[in-house]
């Protein structure tokens, strides 16, 4: 039998591996912490925040986790996030690290103010 999509973040985590699940629930607190009336959904399988637009996402894979806070947003904290694998779009933290709290904070917040000026400079 095929096991359930989550539904929720919560259902998300908790469905995840068990070598995952702090991670996750510690990423989860800063980006609910930074984000906290951003609209939480489930799409492509993976949470994502929208605030009305994609502010940021996240996954659990077999040894990591994925934080993906857009390409923009990685290019502007290239140095800071060095010491972790990265692709075009995501920052990869192993589970055997320690999660860089401060540093998704503050990548969040950016995102955060991204969206929230651009849409402001949107015209109706």
């Amino acid at each position: 039998m095929a096991k359930p999509r989550p539904a929720t973040v919560a259902e998300y985590i908790a469905g995840a591996a068990p070598v995952a699940q702090a991670h996750l629930q510690q990423l989860y607190a800063v980006l609910k912490r930074v984000a906290p009336d951003a609209t939480e959904v489930i799409k492509w399988g993976n949470p994502f925040f929208v605030e009305p637009r994609f502010l940021f996402a996240f996954s659990a894979h077999k040894a990591h986790l994925s934080f993906a806070p857009t390409a923009e947003a990685l290019d502007l904290f290239r140095a800071e996030i060095s010491p972790y694998q990265t692709t075009q779009h995501f920052l990869q933290i192993g589970y055997q690290q320690a999660l860089p709290e401060d540093l998704i904070e503050r990548m969040a917040r950016y995102r955060v103010k991204v969206v929230a000026e651009r849409m402001d400079d949107r015209f109706w």
